[in-house]
């Protein structure tokens, strides 16, 4: 089956499951306007694996020159490429692709106009034509996210330091149940902590729902910071503050995370932010 006709069949399935399984009535948000639910951009964040040097330039020659270039002319702007920092728990390298789009037929949409773009297919060869014994990645993650109703839409992070030395923090937090789960994106929305962040100055990307991924119910979000002692002063300031002091105390937040991962990013210099 072509991959358009599995995501399409993917979306379908999703509705139908939204529509037998309502969200759980846990929030106190308000229904989100008509405007702000026809502005909530979709995020494709995909991860690519690897495992030697010459898959990782093999790639970062496809997203540069051919990715990149081909996808703005589908008028997609705003696209994100970024480095894992590795560590002693976790040494394979990685690379974060963000995607914005504007609905769900945008993202549908892509991989055709992808493929009938002979610029596109031509400075993508080497990874497109890749021979089965020698891919351009071990494997890719690919994760589906819709932006939350108090930040539906990307922001542009405030930062002009070396790209090299920011720290882009990217979060994951899962919970036990889908109705602790979506009270856990009230905790962001309706119990502010969007709008602490903002407060504090962490320069979020995005914050979304996870609506289609390896590990559900889950929500992600990215902050960024000029290096990582700005990172650390910065949550240090959250931890501190008394909205979340307040917020932790409340009981009808209790429990609704049940694993959290945290992995720290940095920009390519051909990413847009």
């Amino acid at each position: 089956m072509k991959t358009l006709q599995f995501l399409s069949l993917l979306l379908a399935t999703l509705v139908l499951t939204n529509c037998g399984n309502p969200k759980p009535e846990v929030s106190e948000s308000p229904e989100p306007t008509q405007t702000v639910a026809q502005t909530r951009e979709f995020y494709q964040l995909k991860v690519y694996s690897f495992s030697s040097e010459n898959q990782i330039a093999t790639t970062d020659e496809y997203l540069q020159h051919a990715y990149i270039p081909a996808v703005k002319k589908q008028g997609i702007d705003n696209i994100g490429v970024f480095k894992f920092i590795t560590n002693e728990k976790d040494t394979v390298p990685k690379t974060y692709v963000l995607t914005p789009f504007k609905s769900m037929e945008q993202f549908l949409a892509l991989e055709n106009q992808l493929n009938a773009n002979a610029a596109y297919v031509q400075a993508g060869s080497a990874y497109i034509n890749a021979p089965y014994d020698n891919p351009p990645y071990d494997h890719i993650e690919s994760i589906l996210l819709q932006a939350f109703t108090d930040m539906p839409m990307m922001q542009m992070p405030k930062l002009d330091g070396p790209r090299a030395e920011r720290i882009y923090e990217l979060r994951s937090y899962e919970s036990p149940t889908e109705k602790l789960y979506w009270n856990k994106v009230d905790m962001f929305n309706a119990g502010g902590e969007v709008a602490l962040f903002g407060r504090l100055g962490f320069n979020a990307v995005f914050y979304g729902e996870v609506i289609s991924g390896s590990r559900m119910p889950n929500l992600m979000y990215m902050t960024t910071h000029a290096d990582m002692t700005t990172r650390d002063k910065n949550w240090e300031a959250f931890v501190d503050s008394p909205e979340w002091k307040a917020l932790t105390a409340m009981p009808k937040y209790e429990n609704n995370v049940s694993h959290a991962d945290i992995w720290f990013l940095y920009p390519t210099e051909y990413s847009d932010y």
